[in-house]
């Protein structure tokens, strides 16, 4: 201990004890100050009695203390100084930062590079490390912390002040052990969940090394012998991603915009791992209307490669050596046993959407089929809420997420009720983890925007007819006196019918009418009818092409009925057009044979390409924007070479009006991680707020 004396009269006069009594100090302090000091250690003394040895001193300015008389002033004799007037400054030494980190070492005999750790079985030791400033503790080090008992410690020459949580820490420093992929994401975030509380967490060794190559920022690879295309920039990083993700034993999700090109960038990964492993066969599961795209496309871009249909009758599920099976998600939900048995190097969920749900029976057959690497694609990984991510990634790469309560409870909950605004930590933890395993790449990206045409997006309001009008005002005043009396199940049911038949009475009358395609008299009465007539004479007197797209069937037999009276060839593709029947019509189509073609948004919404077209009508507006895209990008995609123009009828004044406004402001939960938001939860507005969201406003 040294002894300093300060004027109570001027704070910032300070001195030794020391020099004070050899009558050295600054002449302030006045003749009385060595006596005034005195008492005061005299006093200090009765509430401390180790400074009693001060007054057997002939000059009191240094006293030297013992272990224990060190620990005692570092807890309750200081505080009592304190109160006593006399303060006590500790060395800025004494309180160099003890630490604890959280840290998962690499299992034994793994690759430096990080190569191989997920193959092995071994589990990853998981435990608490102190460290003192930058410098780790020893084992040795960490013992003495946790068998002293006291509140310092003599470390490395120095002493250090002891928290009894970072001593019950060094005591119980063994957290458990972690299979690689759990220890995997831990290190990928950078924090661990322990006792309730998130802390850092760090990977040594070759899990470190997993880590960094993993962050490391996408590679480029270039194209594999027998690739008959030329990538560009962006799709041979698509390329380098999947290799490293599949060599590494790792699965991706590759998210690209549609159109981006995302099946020769497949395409062009089974050439690539066919290096290593010649004959690995790929399984390629698809919707129904992919099929012949697939075919076409594997032949085009990587002519020479085998490729079989298992689809149909007579089906079988052997893959080519060396080559392509195709199959379809209905198919896989049937023969998912057969499948399972072959031996596959490459499983490829395209428009994997279709397994969103995991407890789905296509989910749970596709989890069925075993393979050294999975890949999913998809242009909307997130169509409503996180789970549908979790879905995908936990089939790509199993255990990676941990199980689907623990998710939605540390990261995906947090995100999607926007406690990420006022906590950015949640989803930065969230995008630290998914990022490695998700490429995702979108047309306005800077380095992509310049490949593609420029795209037109106009909303064409039109006016009810008199007998929508009419059909509209009925529709919501019967609706409305229902929905009031009603309650739970009963009431959301009857919300989302009023829903879909107003959206029904705004395409046309005959559609919610139920009439019939061959007997029921279209003209004259749908504004929107009359708009896309209107549309149809400019687009088809210059020649082009155009895509109309429905949310129903119904509506699009009843088009295509309108149209052929009209004398314009058009063909319609929906669900339950044959494979076979889809790829006459997309050759019919690209081929300009057929200048317009009818479909229904869910069934040809994702996959096909049709550039051939120039223009898209939505003629009626999907809950969904990502789904709507998706049907846009069937034209405007890498391959076409005109300008594409999209229009968006809107009946005005109607539920379908205030549906877009809603649908503008979806992209929250796109912003904070990636996706789209969910459909609006029309069901769950009170009366008064659904009234005014469908019902008719005259003014307009």
């Amino acid at each position: 201990v040294l002894v300093q004396v300060h004027s109570l009269a001027d704070p910032t006069l300070v001195t030794d004890a020391s020099t004070l009594w050899q009558g050295e100090a600054d002449p302030a302090f006045g003749p009385a100050a060595q006596v005034e000091a005195a008492l005061a250690l005299r006093r200090a003394a009765h509430v401390w009695p180790p400074l009693g040895r001060l007054a057997e001193l002939d000059v009191p300015g240094v006293l030297a203390l013992d272990e224990s008389e060190t620990e005692d002033l570092l807890g309750r004799a200081a505080t009592r100084l304190d109160a006593a007037g006399v303060a006590v400054h500790w060395p800025r030494e004494l309180t160099r930062d003890l630490t604890a980190t959280a840290v998962v070492h690499s299992a034994p005999g793994s690759a430096a590079n990080g190569t191989g750790l997920l193959d092995s079985s071994g589990l990853l030791r998981f435990e608490w490390r102190l460290a003192l400033g930058d410098e780790e503790l020893t084992d040795a080090e960490m013992d003495r912390i946790a068998e002293s008992h006291r509140a310092v410690v003599r470390l490395r020459d120095q002493w250090v002040r002891i928290d009894p949580e970072l001593a019950r820490r060094a005591r119980k420093r063994q957290l458990g052990l972690l299979d690689p992929l759990d220890a995997l994401s831990l290190a990928l975030t950078g924090t661990a969940e322990i006792e309730g509380e998130t802390v850092a967490a760090v990977p040594t060794g070759a899990l470190a090394a997993l880590r960094d190559r993993l962050l490391a920022g996408v590679p480029t690879a270039p194209e594999p012998p027998g690739l008959r295309a030329t990538l560009r920039d962006y799709q041979k990083q698509g390329l380098g991603w999947l290799d490293l993700m599949t060599s590494l034993g790792l699965g991706g999700v590759l998210a690209d915009d549609m159109g981006l090109g995302k099946t020769v960038t497949v395409i062009a990964l089974h050439l690539t791992r066919a290096r290593e492993t010649p004959k690995a066969a790929t399984l390629v599961v698809c919707p129904a209307s992919l099929l012949g795209n697939w075919e076409r496309e594997i032949h085009r871009f990587a002519p020479g490669t085998p490729v079989r249909r298992f689809h149909g009758a007579g089906r079988d599920p052997v893959p080519p050596s060396g080559g392509f099976l195709l199959t379809t998600y209905g198919t896989l939900r049937s023969s998912a046993p057969r499948l399972a048995e072959q031996d596959f190097g490459l499983v490829i969920a395209d428009e994997a959407q279709q397994v969103k749900n995991p407890h789905s029976a296509t989910a749970r057959a596709l989890r069925t089929v075993p393979a050294r690497a999975r890949v999913a694609v998809t242009g909307t990984p997130v169509e409503n809420n996180l789970s549908e991510l979790w879905a995908l990634l936990d089939w790509t790469t199993p255990g990676l997420l941990g199980p689907l309560t623990a998710f939605r409870a540390r990261h995906a909950r947090a995100v999607e009720n926007g406690e990420h605004l006022e906590n950015p930590e949640a989803a930065e933890r969230l995008a630290r983890l998914l990022k490695p395993f998700l490429l995702r790449r979108r047309k306005t990206d800077p380095g992509i925007l310049p490949e593609l045409p420029p795209k037109t997006v106009t909303d064409h309001p039109v006016a009810l007819g008199a007998e929508q009008a009419g059909l509209y005002e009925a529709v919501v005043r019967e609706s409305l006196a229902a929905i009031e009396s009603a309650e739970g199940m009963s009431r959301r049911g009857l919300v989302l019918r009023l829903i879909t038949s107003l959206k029904q009475i705004c395409n046309h009358p005959a559609q919610y009418l139920k009439e019939h395609p061959d007997t029921a008299r279209l003209p004259g009465r749908s504004g929107k009818l009359d708009a896309l007539d209107e549309l149809l004479g400019t687009i088809l007197a210059e020649d082009g092409s155009v895509l109309v797209f429905t949310q129903y069937v119904r509506m699009a037999r009843l088009l295509t009925a309108h149209l052929a009276a009209q004398a314009v060839p058009a063909g319609l593709l929906h669900g339950g057009t044959p494979v076979d029947a889809r790829d006459q019509l997309v050759d019919r189509f690209q081929s300009g044979a057929l200048p317009v073609l009818v479909l229904s948004l869910k069934a040809a919404g994702t996959g096909l390409n049709l550039t051939r077209a120039g223009h898209v009508v939505h003629y009626d507006r999907w809950w969904n924007p990502a789904v709507e895209d998706q049907a846009t990008d069937r034209a405007h995609r890498i391959g076409q070479t005109r300008h594409v123009q999209v229009h968006r009828l809107l009946a005005e004044g109607t539920v379908e009006d205030r549906i877009a406004d809603l649908v503008a402001d979806k992209q929250a939960l796109a912003d904070a991680v990636l996706g789209t938001g969910g459909e609006p939860a029309f069901t769950e507005l009170t009366d008064r707020d659904l009234a005014s969201l469908v019902s008719l406003r005259r003014d307009a």
